[in-house]
């Protein structure tokens, strides 16, 4: 089975989780620039999850860059980190409208931490696919950010309900962690070619 319709349907949900997420922030009422204060964190809480949107997205690509074949596991896998990404709309606005309190702010780590697992385990599944010495596998290693990543989520999960700025300012730095370009995949590719 083919990767290509696996790919094209991810990029699909993507775009339109993207679009669902930016049709969400509201119009300010007044046309001073005073007006986009009270939306600020809601705007903050967008970038946020666009952020994090287009890392999966960047990370996504390079990982079925990397892939030959696909079987169903894989394609359920697949589903299973989209259905998470799905929710970030959702929760992004939650969190935005309530200026990052407890309960948002803990469901959109709990949100962050479950697409992390998923993102896990459809690597895992194309591994299992493709074999030990895939180039996914070579590529990936030990996995040491996507482990540090699902550890600090679950760290600010229950700190939300203590500091929720603290929470927020984990999220910021798995994002930081993972906006570095990762030429993981790129590097073995190249040693290869």
């Amino acid at each position: 089975m083919t990767k290509n319709r696996l790919e094209a349907f991810s990029d699909g949900v993507l775009a339109i989780i993207i679009t669902i997420m930016v049709l969400e922030l509201r119009v300010p009422h007044g046309a001073e620039l005073s007006a986009l204060r009270p939306l600020l964190p809601a705007l903050g809480s967008y970038l946020l999850s666009f952020v994090y949107l287009a890392i999966y997205w960047n990370n996504h690509h390079h990982m079925l860059h990397a892939t030959n074949r696909v079987n169903g596991r894989v394609l359920w896998a697949n589903m299973h980190l989209l259905f998470w990404l799905s929710l970030v709309p959702f929760v992004t606005g939650w969190m935005g409208e309530n200026h990052f309190r407890k309960a948002p702010t803990a469901l959109y780590g709990t949100i962050l931490l479950l697409a992390a697992i998923a993102y896990w385990i459809l690597q895992n599944s194309i591994i299992r696919v493709e074999g030990p010495d895939s180039v996914l596998k070579k590529a990936v290693g030990r996995d040491v950010k996507g482990y540090l990543s699902i550890g600090l989520y679950s760290i600010s999960i229950p700190l939300s309900f203590w500091l929720p700025v603290l929470a927020w300012a984990i999220y910021v730095l798995v994002a930081l962690i993972w906006i570095i370009p990762d030429r993981r995949i790129e590097r073995v590719l190249e040693e290869m070619g």
